[in-house]
């Protein structure tokens, strides 16, 4: 069964930094593409950076140059590092399989102040 576990979000101000770690458990997680999505209050989930089995990363725009997606394939971790965040940024951030999904996790709630 598949496990995806997020955790390291917080409250910072704008400016700050935050790392957020995402655990995955029950698939063969060194070959499978894995994002980092977020979720503002009435807003539609989004997809922000994606990294491939291989290493290659892709982000939109709105976080482009701010924020970093990495893996550690023998801890089954992705990670994503976020740096200058802006008030915008703040929502509930999860991850999940690119392509395709599987049962999202509980995200991890991301605040930043003004």
């Amino acid at each position: 069964q598949v496990q995806l576990v997020e955790s390291g979000g917080g409250s910072v101000q704008a400016g700050g930094s935050l790392r957020l770690s995402c655990a995955v458990s029950g698939v063969v997680f060194s070959i499978i593409g894995m994002g980092w999505y977020r979720q503002a209050p009435g807003k539609q989930r989004e997809l922000v950076a994606r990294i491939t089995g291989g290493g290659s990363t892709n982000y939109a725009d709105s976080v482009k140059g701010r924020f970093t997606v990495s893996r550690d394939n023998a801890k089954n971790t992705v990670f994503l590092q976020m740096n200058s965040l802006k008030p915008e940024d703040t929502a509930v951030y999860y991850c999940n399989r690119v392509p395709g999904w599987y049962p999202w996790g509980q995200g991890t709630q991301v605040t930043v102040s003004s």
